[in-house]
C-alpha cells in the first residue's frame, strides 16, 4: 500500500522535503556508528507491568532482536504488506516490533492498551492484521482471551503472540518462538520503497468509529526531522518518552528523534513523576515531554526539584492546554531549560513554538509560529515544508488580518493523505485546495507583526483526555442503551492533569434513576475502552437543541465544569 499519490511523492522528493529514506536505512546507520553504544531502556517499573526484568539493549543487540523478529514473523506468513498489530505498554518490544516491520516492509498498527472488545470489533475486520502481539494478561485483563474470543466471533484471524513464556491453544510465546528462529540477519526487501505504508495509527475525532492513519517511512522521516532541528537535539542525546507507541506523538516525537541523533531512547509508564523525574536524572535525559499541569507543579514544589541534577535537561515539550507564561519563563531562566508549546494531531498537523523562532518564554506560551504563512519567512528548514492557512468558517474566506478568528488548515510533508478506508470521512477531512481541516480555531496575534497564531478554541467536538482522542458521539449512543436514559451528550470538563476528563449529560425517561456506578457498569459491559469512561453525571431536564433540533454540545461545557 502507498498512502500518497505517486505525483505527491515525486514533487516533495523534488523539493528535497522527502528524501526517501527507509527506517530501517537509518537504523543501520545508527548500528554501524555506534554498534555499542547503549540505544533502548525500559523503566526500572517494568517487572509490575509485565513481570519480566527490565531490558537495556544496545544497537548491536537491538538490531539482532530485530532480526530474530522479523523471521518469527516471516514463520507466521507476514509478508511485506501484511498488517502486525500491537498491543503492548511502552516497553522496548513495542520499538523492536516497529523496526522489524520496517525491516519486513510490513505495516504496523498499534493499538492501545485500553482498547477492549468493543474498539477492536471496529479495528481488527477493517486491518486484518496476520498476527496481534500483546501480553497475556495486563492490570489484571486477559488480552489473549479478548482477542481469543474475537477470533471466535469472526472479527480477526491473527495469529496472537504474548511476551510470556510457553505457547498455549491461544497464543504462542513470542520467547518459544524466537529460540526456533534462524539466527541469520533478515535482509529488508531491496526495492522497498520510503513510500510505501509503514503504520496504521488510530484515533477518534467528531465520528463514533475509531478513524486508520496510514503513514509511510518518508511522513516518519521529515517528522523525526522536524523535531530534532525543533527541540536542538543533538548526536547521541537521551531521550524519555513517557507515550505509549501509539500515536504521532511517541513515533513522530519521540522514536524519530532517537532514530535520527543515534540516541538512547528510555522508556516510562504508567505515569508516575517521582520515577519520571529519577528517570531524567540517572539517564541524563536531554529531550522530554511533559503535560503543563505537571511542568507548573513542580515550579511550585520546588523542594521535588533541589535535589535533581538535570543539567543534561536542555528542553521539554508541551501542549494540549495552554501553557502559563510565568512557567515557561521559570524554567528558562531558573533551570536553562527551554519550553516548546506544540500543536499537533496524528494526520500530521504540527507547530512548533521553538527557542528559536520565539525566544521570548512568555510569548513562546501562549503563541505559534506561522509556519508555512505566505510572506513570512523562518530561519530554519523545516518551516519551509509546512503550508498554513486560517480560514472564516462562514464565509470561506482567507484572514489575512490581525484578531479575527478563523480554522486552521495544514498542508505540508508531515501531513496524512487520507484515512483508512474511509474515503467519504477524508474528503470531508480535506478543503478544495488539499490542506487538512484541522477543526481548532486560531487567529493572528495582534501586535506581532503577523508571524504568530494565537490558539482559540477547538471547533471539533473532541474530548481529549491525557493526550487521547475521546470521540463524545460514540459514547452518546452506548450510555442511550441504557434502559433509564431517554438522551445523552457527552462533555469535557477542564482537569489539571489529564487536560480534559468526561462528563455525561443525561436526560432521563420518566420515574428513572441513574447513578454514575450504574453507567459505567453498563459501559464497562459494553466492553469499551477505559479511558473513556465517564467521570462526572449530569442529570438535566432536557438537551440544549438549536432550532434545527441538533444538540448543541458546547452549551453544556459549563453544565459540565460544575
Amino acid at each position: 500500500m502507498r498512502p500518497s499519490p505517486p505525483e505527491r511523492v515525486a514533487e516533495y522528493r523534488r523539493l528535497g522535503w522527502w528524501r526517501g529514506r527507509t527506517i530501517d536505512q537509518l537504523f543501520s546507520e545508527a548500528v554501524r556508528a555506534r554498534p555499542d553504544a547503549v540505544a533502548l531502556v525500559d523503566a526500572p517499573n517494568r517487572m509490575a507491568l509485565t513481570d519480566s526484568a527490565p531490558q537495556s539493549l544496545t544497537f548491536r543487540e537491538a538490531n539482532a532482536r530485530v532480526d530474530t523478529l522479523c523471521h518469527v514473523l516471516a514463520d507466521l506468513g507476514v509478508g511485506r504488506g501484511d498488517v502486525v498489530s500491537t498491543q503492548l505498554p511502552n516497553i522496548v518490544e513495542g520499538v523492536l516490533c516497529f523496526l522489524a516491520c520496517a525491516r519486513m516492509g510490513a505495516i504496523l498498527s498499534p493499538l492501545a492498551m485500553t482498547y477492549r472488545a468493543h474498539e477492536l470489533r471496529q479495528i481488527l475486520p477493517s486491518i486484518a492484521p496476520k498476527v496481534v502481539i500483546t501480553l497475556d494478561h495486563f492490570h489484571g485483563f486477559d488480552h489473549v482471551a479478548m482477542i481469543a474470543g474475537l477470533g471466535a466471533e469472526g472479527a480477526t484471524s491473527a495469529e496472537i503472540i504474548t511476551l510470556s513464556e510457553g505457547s498455549t491453544s491461544d497464543s504462542h510465546s513470542l520467547i518459544d518462538l524466537s529460540a526456533k528462529a534462524s539466527p541469520e540477519p533478515f535482509a529488508s526487501p531491496a526495492d522497498l520503497d520510503a513510500a510505501e505504508a509503514l503504520t496504521v495509527c488510530w484515533t477518534s475525532g467528531t465520528e463514533a468509529m475509531p478513524k486508520g492513519v496510514p503513514r509511510h517511512h518518508d511522513h516518519w522521516v521529515v517528522n523525526g526531522e522536524a523535531l530534532v532541528e525543533a527541540a536542538g537535539l543533538r548526536t547521541g542525546d537521551a531521550i524519555l518518552n513517557p507515550f505509549p507507541l501509539i500515536n504521532i506523538a511517541a513515533i513522530g516525537g519521540m522514536v524519530m528523534t532517537w532514530l535520527l541523533c543515534q540516541g538512547r531512547l528510555v522508556q516510562h509508564h504508567p505515569f508516575d513523576l517521582p520515577l519520571f523525574l529519577r528517570q531524567m536524572q540517572d539517564e541524563k535525559i536531554a529531550y522530554t515531554v511533559a503535560p503543563p499541569a505537571v511542568l507548573t507543579m513542580l515550579l511550585q514544589n520546588e523542594a521535588l526539584l533541589a535535589n535533581l541534577d538535570l543539567s543534561n535537561l536542555r528542553c521539554m515539550g508541551s501542549g494540549s492546554a495552554p501553557l502559563p507564561p510565568w512557567m515557561v519563563r521559570r524554567w528558562q531562566e531558573q533551570y536553562g531549560v527551554t519550553i516548546m508549546n506544540v500543536f499537533g494531531s496524528n494526520e500530521g498537523a504540527s507547530l512548533f513554538s521553538t527557542a528559536a523562532a520565539i525566544p521570548d518564554p512568555e510569548q513562546r506560551a501562549m503563541y505559534f509560529p506561522r509556519f508555512g504563512a505566505p510572506g513570512v519567512d523562518w530561519p530554519s528548514a523545516f518551516p519551509a515544508k509546512i503550508r498554513t492557512r486560517l480560514v472564516d468558517l462562514a464565509t470561506g474566506e482567507d484572514i489575512v488580518t490581525p484578531g479575527r478568528e478563523g480554522e486552521l488548515r495544514i498542508s505540508g510533508a508531515m501531513t496524512f493523505d487520507g484515512y483508512w478506508n474511509a474515503p467519504e470521512i477524508t474528503k470531508a477531512a480535506f478543503d478544495d485546495q488539499g490542506f487538512f481541516r484541522t477543526g481548532d480555531l486560531f487567529e493572528i496575534a495582534p501586535d506581532t507583526d503577523d508571524r504568530f497564531y494565537r490558539f482559540v478554541e477547538r471547533s471539533k467536538e473532541i474530548i481529549i483526555r491525557g493526550g487521547l482522542n475521546i470521540s463524545p458521539a460514540e459514547l452518546d449512543g452506548l450510555i442511550e442503551s441504557h434502559p433509564a436514559v431517554r438522551e445523552a451528550c457527552c462533555a469535557a470538563y477542564p482537569d489539571e492533569r489529564l487536560g480534559e476528563r468526561v462528563c455525561a449529560v443525561v436526560a432521563l425517561r420518566p420515574n428513572q434513576a441513574l447513578t454514575l456506578d450504574e453507567l459505567t457498569a453498563h459501559l464497562k459491559s459494553r466492553e469499551l475502552a477505559t479511558f473513556k469512561l465517564p467521570e462526572k453525571l449530569r442529570i438535566v431536564d432536557a438537551l440544549p437543541r438549536n432550532a434545527l433540533g441538533k444538540v448543541v454540545r458546547r452549551d453544556l461545557a459549563g453544565v459540565a465544569a460544575t
